[in-house]
């Protein structure tokens, strides 16, 4: 017979807290661990990017967005957020000059620009994703002359091209969305 059969529900409950608890603790000290990397991963186009945590202020879905005459095209208006209006960017536009085509998985990436904050379109967010020190030796350099300025490495197996934000946001072509 099993030893769970002779406890009480309260007892096998408390188990299950105990051994949940061990678990979230462990997976704590690992996250924090030395030589780790955390980001966010997300898809613009067919390209799988990844931006550290820190230079994702939010994610959120697609609001109403209101246009802004003579800008440039990938500059699809400004959204309400909470108050504070943000201009939106079709990130993949910018990028590789191909539109954004809206699904229920697009996602705005909200980005600290200035004293303010910039939304960037993006097709997918598939959540937080973790390098380490082996993934980050592994590296390969990024071939894309079109993300070159902004990625040095893509990571993994699945070749996550690491995404500066910092980077993108002090870009002058990026800076400059009047037409």
């Amino acid at each position: 017979m099993s030893l769970v059969a002779h406890q009480t529900p309260y007892e096998i409950l408390a188990r299950y807290e105990r051994l949940s608890l061990a678990h979230a603790a462990d997976t704590q000290d690992k996250l924090e661990a030395p030589g780790l990397w955390r980001g966010i991963g997300f898809r613009v186009g067919s390209r799988l990017l990844l931006s550290g945590i820190d230079e994702i202020n939010e994610l959120l879905a697609v609001p109403v967005l209101t246009p802004v005459p003579g800008t440039r095209p990938w500059l699809l208006g400004v959204a309400n957020v909470r108050g504070n209006l943000v201009p939106v960017i079709d990130f993949a536009r910018f990028l590789f000059g191909e539109r954004t085509q809206h699904t229920e998985r697009t996602r705005l990436l909200v980005v600290r620009q200035g004293s303010g904050n910039v939304a960037l379109l993006v097709d997918e967010v598939f959540g937080q994703r973790t390098v380490d020190e082996e993934q980050r030796q592994g590296a390969e350099r990024e071939e894309d002359p079109r993300l070159m300025r902004f990625v040095e490495n893509r990571v993994g197996e699945q070749k996550l091209a690491i995404f500066s934000m910092s980077r993108l946001v002090r870009a002058p072509d990026f800076r400059r969305a009047a037409a």
